[in-house]
C-alpha cells in the first residue's frame, strides 16, 4: 500500500507534468502507475483511503518460526539429507509423523536455496564451446562422424564412416564397416591423407565425442599424421553441424533403401553411388549451388563468374524485369565452424592455429 503522503506527492508531480504539456500515458509510465490507479487516487474522498484494506494479511495456518526450523532440520538431517521432499514425506508418514506437506518442504528448501541435487554425486561440469574455426581453402578443415545403416539381422547395423571437407562440402573419404572401431577410423584417415596429399600441421579434424573419435589408436594416428583434433561438447550435436546435415541429406534421398542391407558389400555399393551423386551432381545450396567437387578443385570461381555475366546480360536486355540487383553469385570465401558472434565478420583465424599449414 502506498502511504498517504506519497500519494499526495505523486498526484502533485503528475498534475505538474500534465500542465507542462506531457501526455497522460507517458507520465503514468514514468511514475510506474496505471492510469486507473491515478484516477482512483484523484477521486473526491478517496485520497486518504482508496477503499482497499490497509492491513498486512497473514494466513492463519502459516508455519511458525519453530515449525519452519523443524522442517529444515528434518530435511537436512542425516536420515533425510540425501532425499527430495517427495521421498521424505512418505517416510515420515510411515513413522507416524506429519510435519508439513510435500509442497511446504519444497517451498522452504527453495527459499533457503537448497533445492538442488541432494545426493552425493559428481557436480555438474562446465563445458566450454569448441574453439571457433574457419577454412578459406580445401584440405584445411575436415569433419567426420559415423552413422548406422540398417542390417537384415535385427539389432545389428552396418557403420558408415564419412569424412567431409567443410570448405568444399566434398566427401573426401568414406567406408562401411561392420563395427565401430578407432583402429578402422585411423586406417581410413591415413589413406585419406595420402590421397589428398595432406602435410603435417595442415589439417584440423573435427568430430563429436564418440569412442572411435577419442580412441587411443585414432589419437595416435592423428599425432603421427600431424593432424590437429577438434572435439564437440558431449551430447551437443550442434557442435558438429556439417556431418549431421550431410547424414540427413544422404538418408532423405529417394534412393535410400526401404529394406535393410543383407551384406556389407551391398551397403558399400549403395554408398558409392550416393557419394558419386553428392560430389559430382548435387548443387549445394550453401556454396552457391555448385557441386562439392567443383569447389574442391577450384572450378567454382569461374563458373560463378559465368552465371553473374548471364544475369547481368539478362538485366541489360530487360531492365524492367529487375527491381534491383541481380542474384548474388559471389563466391563464398570462408566457411566457419562453431564461430564466435564477434568472429563472423573478422579475418579467419585458421592461420593462428596451423601456422605452418600448406594448402594442397
Amino acid at each position: 500500500m502506498t502511504a498517504h503522503e506519497e500519494r499526495k506527492q505523486v498526484i502533485v508531480l503528475f498534475n505538474k507534468s500534465i500542465t507542462a504539456g506531457a501526455r497522460q500515458a507517458q507520465a503514468c509510465e514514468v511514475l510506474g502507475l496505471s492510469k486507473r490507479t491515478l484516477q482512483r487516487w484523484q477521486t473526491a474522498g478517496t485520497v486518504h483511503c482508496d477503499q482497499r484494506p490497509g492491513r498486512d494479511f497473514q494466513p492463519p495456518h502459516k508455519l511458525t518460526e519453530i515449525e519452519r526450523v523443524e522442517v529444515l532440520s528434518i530435511a537436512n538431517s542425516d536420515e533425510f539429507g540425501h532425499l527430495p521432499p517427495s521421498q521424505i514425506v512418505p517416510r515420515l508418514a510411515d513413522q507416524g509423523r506429519y510435519i508439513a506437506s510435500e509442497s511446504t518442504f519444497y517451498r522452504l528448501l527453495r527459499a533457503e536455496n537448497q533445492l538442488t541435487h541432494r545426493r552425493n554425486e559428481r557436480p555438474a561440469q562446465k563445458r566450454t564451446k569448441p574453439r571457433a574455426l574457419c577454412a578459406t581453402a580445401p584440405n584445411q578443415l575436415y569433419s567426420w562422424d559415423i552413422t548406422h545403416l540398417p542390417s537384415a539381422i535385427r539389432g545389428q547395423f552396418f557403420y558408415l564412416y564419412l569424412f567431409m571437407d567443410i570448405f568444399s562440402r566434398k566427401i573426401v573419404g568414406w567406408q562401411v564397416y561392420e563395427e565401430e572401431s578407432s583402429a578402422l577410423a585411423g586406417e581410413l584417415l591415413r589413406d585419406l591423407c595420402h590421397r589428398e596429399g595432406i602435410q603435417p600441421k595442415q589439417l584440423i579434424l573435427h568430430s563429436d565425442n564418440g569412442s572411435p573419435m577419442k580412441g587411443a589408436t585414432m589419437l595416435a594416428t592423428l599425432q603421427q599424421l600431424g593432424v590437429m583434433p577438434s572435439l564437440s561438447r558431449p551430447s551437443v550435436s550442434n557442435d558438429n553441424p556439417y556431418s549431421e546435415s550431410l547424414f540427413k541429406t544422404l538418408k532423405y534421398r529417394p534412393t535410400y533403401p526401404l529394406k535393410p542391407f543383407t551384406k556389407v558389400t551391398a551397403a558399400r555399393d549403395w554408398v558409392m553411388g550416393l557419394v558419386q551423386w553428392y560430389n559430382h551432381e548435387h548443387r549445394h545450396s550453401a556454396i552457391r549451388f555448385v557441386t562439392p567437387a567443383q569447389r574442391h578443385e577450384g572450378l567454382d570461381a569461374k563458373l560463378l563468374d559465368q552465371r553473374k555475366a548471364v544475369y547481368e546480360k539478362a538485366q541489360t536486355k530487360n531492365p524492367q524485369r529487375w527491381s534491383g540487383k541481380t542474384r548474388n553469385w559471389l563466391r563464398i570465401q570462408a566457411v566457419h565452424l562453431n564461430p564466435d558472434k564477434a568472429d563472423i565478420n573478422q579475418k579467419p583465424n585458421i592461420e593462428e592455429i596451423l601456422p605452418n599449414k600448406k594448402v594442397a
